[in-house]
């Protein structure tokens, strides 16, 4: 009896021992792909954060969801430390409850995508550890307004807004509104192009030159709270839009398929990331919008996501606003 129990433990010890060695593996190749060092004792930290991100991918993936999530450069971050680098730390009083937009009631295409349409939408940016995901999701909007408008294609500057768009109630990495960042834009006659004042990920001091204004804003259009219809009409029949939401932990392991959520919220004072609908879809019965994301193209979708349409996921509907030009 005795030898059975010593074989067993022997035997669960050795497993251990591999499912460490396994892990370890897996980080290593992980840091190498990432370009990731560090010291010994942060080493053994982010392998523990990494090994536990792992089981929860794998958890995820071996259950039934409309999505699939993967590792990848956030993989050693606990979403606290995440959300502390890259979402909005500051509350955001995203309260534009009546719009300006006046939909048109459809008929509506069953689908759309402004990057299919002509040369309409910039790369995938990258934002970095710097909550200004809302300069992104401004500058998405206006450069595709902007091209849709005129046929040219200038990627645009997020730092000008991260260092000079204070007065508008914006709070440079620590969070604002695309919808404040557009008036901004139309107060302060113009934003300089991405070459001339480029992004630093840090807040800097204002350095705009208002002769380098390169992109102008006449009127800032927001669509009216949780008017998901209104977003669809403006995507549909004007140009992408942009939108912020609330990101919760899983988000961040998006890897492909169509985004929901039961754990976020659905009202204004919840939303933390900017993002910008570049069009819509359905896929396996289950409409959807397509984000361009600005967590760089290695994350989900070459940079994009689905997110599930028609039910205010994550407060989605919450606040929505584009340019007009």
């Amino acid at each position: 009896m005795k030898a059975l129990v010593l074989f067993a433990l022997v035997s669960a010890a050795s497993a251990f021992h591999l499912t460490q060695q396994h892990d370890e593996f897996h980080f290593k190749s992980w840091m190498a792909q990432y370009n990731k060092v560090y010291s010994m004792q942060e080493y053994n930290e982010r392998l523990q954060i990494f090994t536990a991100n792992k089981r929860k991918v794998d958890k995820h993936n071996a259950g039934n969801h409309s999505f699939t999530m993967a590792l990848n450069q956030f993989s050693d971050m606990t979403f606290s430390e995440f959300k502390k680098s890259y979402l909005w730390t500051e509350p955001q009083n995203c309260s534009a409850t009546k719009g300006t937009y006046i939909s048109r009631n459809g008929p509506y295409p069953d689908s759309i995508d402004w990057r299919k349409k002509g040369n309409y939408v910039t790369d995938v940016k990258n934002q970095g550890p710097c909550g200004s995901c809302w300069t992104f999701s401004t500058t998405g909007c206006l450069e595709s307004v902007t091209a849709i408008s005129t046929g040219k294609l200038v990627p645009l500057s997020e730092q000008q807004l991260v260092d000079c768009a204070q007065d508008f109630n914006n709070h440079g990495c620590n969070g604002g509104l695309p919808s404040q960042a557009f008036e901004y834009i139309m107060y302060n006659k113009g934003l300089m192009t991405e070459t001339d004042y480029p992004y630093t990920a840090m807040d800097g001091i204002c350095k705009y030159k208002p002769e380098q204004a390169a992109a102008f804003v006449k009127k800032v259009v927001n669509i009216t709270a949780y008017d998901e219809m209104g977003m669809v009409d403006a995507v549909a029949t004007h140009n992408p839009v942009s939108f912020a939401f609330e990101v919760v932990s899983d988000f961040m392991f998006y890897d492909k398929g169509v985004y929901t959520s039961t754990k976020c919220h659905k009202t204004t004072d919840k939303v933390n990331h900017a993002v910008l609908a570049v069009g819509y879809g359905m896929e396996n019965g289950t409409p959807y919008w397509i984000v361009k994301n600005s967590w760089g193209d290695g994350w989900g979708i070459n940079g994009y996501f689905l997110i599930e349409r028609g039910k205010n996921i994550c407060g989605l509907a919450a606040c929505s606003s584009f340019p007009v030009v």
